[in-house]
């Protein structure tokens, strides 16, 4: 009886055992990340270069070709030729290159303004916000991160090669505006689905990898410029979209939905037969009876899983923690992305050689995904968003100080477009810590429209910058150099998991904030001992 008594407290006392997360179960399932799970999850993530070659393929095809005076008329001698052929009569004045090279040159656009001139770019990115902002959730509610990002490379694909067959400037713009709409959300779902397909190890390595195809796509522009300079601009539309399109067959076969959202769904039939693939991917086999996945959390909190498409959009507006957050890493994200955007289609406005100053910029692209790789899990991302931001900013401003066609112009826009890049990349895996798996594709895809959003104006600005420098290079500059502040205001996520539902993100939230008290409290009654 005293032996009763005395173990009874104990027992009682005794807490029970943790439920395991969507994290511990996936793991526990899988076992660790083999060969083949890898090479899928990076086949994945070369979605990317499509995104990027449909991102800045107007760089050449849209570019301003190279005039000069033909000698027919009095009034442009080929010794002086005036600054501008839109007061010359025909024929007095032709282009350098044939004139099917751009469509600026084959629809005769030279003298109809920026506003015209810009159309097609600023369309491409404006069919990207309104894509992002119709599809984003699609991902994350009914569709899945694999069937969304089929649906995205599809139609831009197929958009792409019908935009080769464009008759005139307008039709040329309202199929570059359905290829962004489609665009939208291929580098959202390849970057969430490609980091939730493997374990906590790869999930940088992974990320990092689709900057690398980025890059790659973005270095295959100018090769591809320079094999067709002198033929006729519609065929870069084919060269890039035709192989995207068998890519998304490729895709079709190879990718798998990811576990994590499935779980988060409560499909977990489904969930079972993908972790039993990828399972057999890396050489094991699951013979338990899945008896963890009943005790992991299954469904998204407070109808974030469920409810409709938009249900994700409301489950974040409802909560002011994440509301703050989707504010602040918004307007950074506007910043850098009117500058990443802007910088490669400015490039013609260093007066230097087109073809080697976008190759010089592309080229920016991988010291900043190695380095990227390398520092990812060392350095904060908050005060390394900031300093990136203030860096980019104020080598922008550097050109419009120094002179245009100068070696220390090309050198001050590269740095900053390489400090640019890496807050991109940064940012984006920032706003995937930031947010749980129940709208996390929602959340980086608002994220991705805000950079896009700065895309959208970028066109404009580049066309009123070649008269005056300001307008381009010194509002990039100041754009995100202050905008880039507001990261200042989010939480840091180095070395933190990655939360599950908005539930588990608040627990945490409220754990830092006791944890931050604490450690104030105790600095304070240090400090008054010490007095």
């Amino acid at each position: 009886m005293a032996d009763t008594a005395t173990t009874a407290p104990l027992l009682t006392s005794h807490k029970p055992p943790k439920a395991p997360t969507i994290d511990d179960t996936i793991e526990n399932y899988i076992g660790t990340t083999g060969v083949m799970q890898l090479f899928k999850a990076i086949l994945l993530a070369f979605a990317w270069a499509f995104d990027a070659q449909q991102v800045f393929i107007s760089v050449f095809t849209d570019a301003e070709p190279k005039w000069s005076c033909s000698g027919a008329s009095a009034s442009c001698s080929p010794a002086a030729p005036p600054a501008s052929p839109c007061g010359l009569p025909p024929g007095a004045w032709a282009w350098d290159r044939p004139a099917e090279t751009t469509m600026v040159s084959e629809w005769a656009l030279k003298c109809a303004g920026p506003a015209l001139v810009s159309l097609p770019a600023s369309a491409f990115f404006a069919g990207c916000l309104a894509g992002g902002f119709l599809l984003t959730t699609l991902a994350d509610s009914l569709l899945g991160r694999r069937k969304m990002l089929l649906t995205s490379l599809v139609s831009m694909s197929v958009a792409g090669v019908l935009t080769a067959f464009a008759p005139n400037v307008w039709a040329y713009a309202a199929l570059r505006f359905v290829s962004g709409f489609g665009r939208s959300m291929v580098g959202t779902c390849t970057l969430v689905l490609s980091t939730e397909l493997v374990g906590k190890r790869w999930r940088d390595t992974v990320s990092v990898a689709g900057f690398f195809f980025f890059t790659v796509g973005f270095l295959s522009l100018p090769a591809l410029g320079y094999t067709f300079r002198e033929a006729s601009w519609r065929n870069m539309y084919l060269w890039t979209s035709v192989p995207s399109l068998c890519y998304s067959v490729l895709l079709y076969f190879l990718a798998q939905e990811s576990p994590r959202w499935l779980l988060v769904r409560g499909r977990k039939q489904d969930a079972m037969d993908t972790l039993q693939q990828i399972a057999s991917l890396n050489g094991n086999s699951i013979t338990s009876s899945f008896s963890m996945l009943h005790a992991c959390t299954m469904h998204a909190d407070d109808g974030a899983g469920a409810g409709g498409a938009f249900a994700t959009m409301r489950s974040m507006w409802e909560r002011p923690w994440a509301l703050r957050r989707l504010a602040a890493i918004m307007t950074t994200s506007f910043g850098v992305g009117m500058v990443y955007y802007g910088m490669p289609l400015n490039v013609g406005s260093l007066g230097t050689n087109l073809y080697l100053s976008v190759t010089y910029n592309a080229l920016a692209e991988l010291p900043s995904a190695v380095l990227s790789l390398a520092f990812i899990g060392r350095v904060n991302r908050r005060t390394t968003v900031v300093a990136l931001t203030a860096t980019a900013g104020a080598f922008s401003l550097m050109c419009v100080a120094i002179p245009e066609g100068s070696t220390a112009r090309m050198v001050a826009e590269l740095l900053s477009f390489f400090a640019t890049i890496t807050a991109f990349n940064l940012i984006l895996i920032y706003s995937i810590e930031l947010f749980p798996t129940s709208v996390r594709n929602s959340a980086v895809g608002l994220v991705r429209q805000a950079l896009v959003l700065g895309g959208v104006a970028a066109p404009v600005l580049v066309a009123l910058g070649r008269e005056r420098s300001f307008w381009s290079f010194g509002v990039f500059g100041l754009c995100i150099g202050c905008l880039g502040l507001f990261a200042a205001c989010l939480p840091e996520t180095r070395g933190r998991g990655m939360s599950d539902t908005m539930e588990e993100e608040e627990h945490k939230e409220a754990a830092a904030a006791a944890t931050a008290c604490t450690a104030t409290d105790i600095a304070t009654k240090d400090n008054s001992d010490a007095v």
